[in-house]
């Protein structure tokens, strides 16, 4: 009694149930394509689509020009610097050979060589002037580079700026683009969530029912995994608001489809015995046997008392004898359990 299905209706079950999900897992994957891709319809944005080009081409060429005479100037300076270099170690080895001969000159006292001694110093001072020329080079340098370094500080400030501004509208425009990639997601979302409630609420005990379930759900995957997360925050604003609206519409259908049901069940209950047996199915009933509950209210009775054969909320009649053999059995049952008898055969004394 705790089991009202044949085993190989059973297994059929387990396999129709493995149909739908299969069915859905396609559905799902199918579906989660097409919403992957939804963001291609938008083109991408780029921040030269919001910069203001007439102002910021002249100064992009500016800084390009400006950082090519930086890296030139450099480049020159290391090449002055490299031959003040040379010039201090020329003079710094004409003087120590100034020295040494002057030392010479000083121990033989030669007055013939004062001609020398002049064109030796003539020497070291054209040496010490080049290398003076040397350093005042590279301090032009330095000088042009920084100039040329302020100049390129207020043409990339000028630039910053633009770019800035460029910024914000690309960002308004993405957040614009999210929008309209959420509402594709929803206009694709909300039709199928739709159509999987009128299935669940008119098909799902249809002859294709495992087609049915597969498809709700797909659609509940759809809406609740691929478009739930693309949700705008907004502060969380969005997400709650949704929620609230969703749980408002879900307690609403639980409210009616309880009052629904027990508006059926009170009105089945005003029905006589035999009129409510036969409107209960038989696996229906002895389902609801097999959890302990009576098959026509679902109440708790016990069912191991063999005093009870009504209903004690509802009256239904739960058990019999059978009209053969008297045996006690589930007035639900087709066959007596102890010889096989038709229960169609009116019982004794009933």
């Amino acid at each position: 009694m705790a089991n009202a299905l044949r085993l190989s209706e059973k297994w059929f079950r387990r396999g129709l149930w493995l149909v739908a999900f299969v069915f859905a897992s396609f559905l799902i994957g199918l579906g989660g394509s097409i919403v992957g891709d939804l963001p291609q319809v938008e083109r991408s944005l780029q921040l030269d689509d919001f910069i203001d080009r007439a102002a910021a081409e002249p100064l992009r060429a500016q800084l390009h020009e400006g950082e090519l005479a930086q890296q030139q100037s450099e480049a020159a300076r290391e090449q002055a610097e490299l031959a003040l270099q040379v010039a201090q170690q020329a003079t710094v080895a004409a003087r120590e050979t100034f020295t040494n001969w002057l030392a010479t000159r000083r121990a033989t006292a030669q007055p013939d060589q004062d001609a020398e001694l002049i064109a030796r110093t003539q020497g070291l001072d054209a040496l010490k002037t080049k290398e003076g020329e040397a350093q005042r080079r590279i301090d032009q340098l330095r000088q042009a580079e920084l100039d040329q370094s302020q100049r390129l500080d207020g043409v990339r400030a000028e630039l910053s700026d633009l770019e800035s501004a460029a910024h914000k509208a690309m960002d308004a425009e993405e957040r614009r683009m999210e929008l309209r990639v959420f509402g594709y997601r929803l206009a694709l979302t909300l039709p199928l969530l739709a159509l999987a409630g009128w299935l669940f609420a008119r098909k799902r005990k249809s002859t294709w029912w495992p087609f049915v379930w597969g498809f709700i759900f797909f659609a509940l995957f759809a809406f609740f995994v691929e478009l739930v997360p693309y949700l705008p925050s907004y502060g969380g604003y969005v997400r709650y608001i949704v929620g609230i609206v969703l749980t408002v519409l879900a307690g609403r259908y639980a409210i009616l489809a309880l009052n629904r049901y027990l508006a059926r069940q009170r009105l089945a209950e005003d029905q006589p015995d035999a009129v409510r047996r036969n409107e209960l199915g038989y696996d229906t009933a002895l389902t609801r046997l097999g959890k302990g509950v009576c098959p026509g209210c679902e109440r708790g009775v016990d069912l191991k008392d063999p005093a009870i054969d009504y209903c004690p909320h509802c009256g239904i009649h739960l058990f019999d004898r059978c009209g053969a053999c008297q045996a006690r059995k589930s007035a639900f049952s087709k066959f007596c359990y102890a010889c096989g008898t038709s229960a169609a055969r009116p019982a004794a004394g009933g």
